[in-house]
């Protein structure tokens, strides 16, 4: 089994490191008859993020040359402004390279070290196409307290639950080119992509165990994602 974790940026100099850091980490929990890699689609960034990448990627082939167990982590530039377009791009390059389970998250996020292991469990214990995890605030200090309070009433953290998340979706690489990829969508890419999931009939499982901590910036890159989820919920408070 080959997974491939692709992670799309735009001008995400702040966070980056952190996120490759987190993922690493998790590949680190695998046995070694899986292997990962990761890929970053960098679109329209205007910062040093593709620095901060190449430096993770130096570091990377230097922990392989010292025998440290460490991921590739490789990336791609583009221009499309639009995430769907991004992510599917990702997707697609790496699937051509051999990866047959995909696991997305966002560069402002980090995954928990199970993230990966707990994926394999659910696919070990009821075959499966498409994972859909659940996400957890990294901090609530600059929010108010009826903004924790709403989200939290909103938010089901529990297995079954009917949450999408760009930042935690993973899925196997037939089943998503056989619903057609992510749609060139500037948002609500990920929905549209399970929708379709959904209609097809393929195997979804609802996870609370397949946990990524993502951030709770309120400037939104994608104008209905969740950042802006969390500004509305600010706003109405």
């Amino acid at each position: 089994m080959k997974i491939g974790i692709v992670i799309p940026a735009h001008n995400e100099a702040m966070t980056i490191t952190k996120c490759l850091a987190s993922v690493q980490t998790a590949i680190e929990q695998l046995p070694s008859t899986i292997t990962a890699t990761i890929l970053v689609v960098l679109d329209s960034c205007r910062d040093n993020t593709l620095e901060l990448v190449k430096s993770v990627q130096v570091e990377s082939a230097q922990a392989k040359n010292t025998k440290i167990e460490n991921a590739d982590v490789d990336y791609l530039c583009c221009d499309y402004q639009c995430v769907g377009q991004v992510r599917d791009l990702g997707i697609r390059h790496t699937i051509a390279s051999g990866a047959t389970w995909l696991a997305c998250t966002d560069a402002d996020s980090v995954v928990t070290p199970d993230w990966l292991i707990q994926q394999i469990a659910h696919i070990k214990a009821q075959p499966t196409d498409m994972i859909c995890g659940v996400v957890s605030v990294d901090s609530w200090a600059h929010l108010t307290p009826q903004t924790r309070k709403d989200y939290m009433a909103h938010y089901q953290d529990k297995m079954g639950h009917r949450h999408i998340h760009g930042a935690n979706l993973s899925f196997s690489a037939e089943a998503y080119l056989a619903v057609g990829g992510f749609a060139p969508l500037p948002c609500h890419e990920d929905v549209d992509l399970v929708k379709r999931f959904e209609s097809t009939g393929y195997a979804i499982t609802w996870s609370n165990r397949v946990r990524v901590i993502t951030s709770s910036r309120l400037q939104a890159r994608a104008t209905e994602g969740f950042a802006a989820f969390l500004a509305n919920l600010e706003t109405n408070n």
